[in-house]
């Protein structure tokens, strides 16, 4: 897919203090996007150890929204759609990196299925072994699942079942939770939606932008595309973002409670 035949395609990366590897991250990035029309755009939260002038001064080419406060992942998203006049939309964490020309992969299958309105790749760790994230539409089992799996019994099983672990899914297939770490959205339906829900900080907003995109057609997770996602799991070492997990959770029940949760 060449820059004359292809769609307009951006891509927003949200920073926050990511200095350590986002010279890395956006040099794949740009690398295996060179050959099509696509264009990136770091929003950056107010980082303190000089993210945004290093996006600045190593990659011209990028566009840098330099925010004055962290308002948290959503919103940053949030502040790069007035500059989106694309057909598709990639949200992209600062951990993510394209080993081969994987945006492309996801334009081509949009382009044959209409009815797609987002999807997500397969993850995987730094030495190619899959990273199992939620699939299923979360309930509270399962969120509790990913805090208490360290203990197994029920609690790996709920995780197992709620990020497919074991089930070898090679086809694609609606899934109920599309993992922000990379998304594919038509920017239609993103700019329809109004983004991001800005009560979540952190966490939980993915899962409710899956619930929002599905009122508009499918959400699928392709597991014949995949990229490489240094997952550290910050909620997991940290009590502040245990909290904050926490509190989206809450929120997240008690918007769509009356769909079943």
């Amino acid at each position: 897919m060449g820059k004359a035949d292809c769609p307009k395609i951006t891509g927003c990366i949200v920073t926050y203090n990511n200095s350590d590897k986002i010279e890395r991250v956006i040099e794949s990035i740009l690398r295996q996007t060179e050959g099509i029309n696509f264009s990136l755009i770091v929003s950056d939260n107010h980082s303190e150890d000089n993210t945004a002038n290093i996006v600045k001064s190593r990659f011209p080419q990028v566009t840098v929204i330099e925010n004055p406060t962290n308002g948290g992942f959503g919103k940053a998203n949030n502040a790069a759609i007035p500059l989106l006049d694309s057909d598709y939309h990639f949200i992209i964490n600062p951990d993510i990196f394209l080993s081969y020309d994987a945006v492309s992969a996801f334009v081509e299958y949009f382009e044959s299925h209409s009815d797609v309105v987002m999807a997500v790749p397969k993850l995987l760790y730094e030495d190619g072994t899959e990273q199992f994230t939620p699939k299923r539409t979360p309930t509270l089992k399962y969120m509790l699942a990913g805090r208490l799996e360290r203990f197994g019994g029920i609690f790996k099983r709920w995780r197992d079942e709620y990020t497919l672990r074991g089930e070898n899914v090679t086809e694609p297939f609606d899934c109920g939770f599309c993992s922000g770490c990379f998304i594919c959205i038509r920017t239609d339906i993103f700019k329809k939606i109004g983004g991001f829900d800005e009560r979540y900080f952190l966490y939980s907003e993915d899962a409710d932008l899956t619930r929002e995109a599905q009122k508009y057609g499918r959400t699928v997770y392709l597991p014949q595309i995949s990229v490489t996602h240094l997952w550290e799991r910050a909620y997991m070492k940290s009590g502040k973002y245990f909290f904050i997990q926490i509190s989206s959770m809450i929120k997240y029940f008690l918007k769509w409670r009356r769909g079943g949760l």
